[in-house]
């Protein structure tokens, strides 16, 4: 889009989460809209009105490793990306333990890494000192590297264990380092040291015949 990049700010303040991204989608506040791997006009509540807000984007850009899918058809440009045995880099399961995702099969025609194709649009539109990525493990260790940075601030997350680690051959790994349990001292990370409980009722559909809690209400 001619001119579109022209004048490129860093926000300010935290985006919108996904449901309310696809109603300023549908209320025309968004102009040009990058969907990574996923498929929100076939997996998101209310399937058709996400269609219908993504068609209303002026602008839209998907990246994915398959050509057909419901938002794809709605996109400007599609991007091939690599899939899961393509990818080099690292995965954090729920346990905190990360691990070395090593690819096992070349990646097919002009696909790249989500990585890659971030790193060249942010070039093209001017950012290419803050996105000077040679490789996953250069990624890795701005995200290690971020952490120790942000270290003053109260928070869970602990790579410390990382910053000395070998790419490479890294094994998977559970932070924080030595064990160390989260909450052992009786406190959490807000400033009163406080839990934050919030009560949620699950929303429900009632008719005459049924009561219908189909799960796909988020927000």
């Amino acid at each position: 889009v001619p001119g579109f990049w022209q004048s490129p700010t860093i926000c300010t303040k935290p985006g919108l989460k996904a449901v309310d991204l696809f109603e300023a989608c549908a209320d025309g506040q968004i102009k040009a809209l990058w969907v990574i791997s996923t498929n929100p006009a076939v997996s998101l509540p209310d399937a058709d009105g996400v269609a219908a807000a993504i068609a209303n984007v002026p602008f839209v850009v998907t990246s994915d490793i398959m050509e057909k899918t419901d938002t794809n058809a709605l996109a400007d440009v599609l991007l091939p990306a690599t899939g899961w045995g393509e990818k080099d880099g690292t995965v954090t399961n729920s346990e905190r333990r990360i691990s070395r995702q090593r690819a096992f099969l070349p990646a097919p025609g002009d696909a790249r890494p989500d990585w890659k194709i971030i790193s060249d649009v942010a070039t093209r539109m001017g950012f290419s000192d803050a996105f000077s990525y040679g490789s996953s493990a250069d990624v890795f260790a701005e995200y290690v590297a971020l952490d120790q940075a942000a270290s003053a601030f109260p928070r869970d997350l602990d790579l410390s264990i990382f910053a000395d680690a070998d790419y490479a051959t890294m094994v998977p790994t559970q932070w924080p380092r030595n064990g160390a349990r989260f909450f052992a001292d009786g406190q959490y990370y807000h400033p009163d040291g406080k839990a934050q409980m919030v009560a949620v009722t699950s929303p429900v559909s009632l008719n005459s015949r049924f009561t219908l809690n189909t799960g796909r209400n988020r927000d």
